[in-house]
């Protein structure tokens, strides 16, 4: 009796295993991902989102060199001191607003991935909900009834 017991335990687990092997999926997130980006844009929508402050900071670079190459010919004296000066604070001011920038497009972009992927959970997830109803459907007999 035990050994039939134990037999019959066996068999039953096998059978669960086997059942559960068969709701394993693999999901490559990576291509996913990618996929899911390019098409609802969110590379252009942050780039869109972004495009005014990456344009004052190049406008930004742009006149810090140009002073920095005046103050290369510039003789020394009161309005070389004056530029030195104004490049120094310029300078900061920049360095400021582009970890500003970059540290506000990395936000976003965080914020952005998270919806993607929050999506894509979602989307898997209702996909394995309806192979498994499949799945059950197609080993659990069906008795339909006209009262259905």
């Amino acid at each position: 009796m035990k050994k039939w017991l134990l037999a019959a335990g066996l068999g039953l687990a096998m059978v669960t295993s086997a059942q559960a092997a068969d709701k394993i999926a693999l999901v490559n997130m990576n291509s996913l991902f990618q996929q899911v980006a390019q098409k609802t844009g969110v590379s252009n929508t942050l780039e869109n989102e972004f495009k005014g402050r990456a344009s004052e900071l190049q406008r930004m670079e742009g006149d810090l060199q140009s002073k920095m190459q005046r103050l290369q010919s510039m003789k020394p004296g009161a309005e070389r001191t004056k530029l030195e000066k104004d490049v120094m604070a310029q300078r900061q001011t920049f360095s400021q607003k582009a970890q500003a920038f970059e540290q506000d497009r990395a936000r976003r972009s965080n914020e952005e991935r998270g919806k993607l992927v929050t999506r894509i959970q979602t989307a898997v997830q209702s996909v394995a909900k309806i192979r498994a109803s499949i799945w059950w459907l197609t080993r659990m007999p069906l008795h339909i009834t006209a009262a259905m």
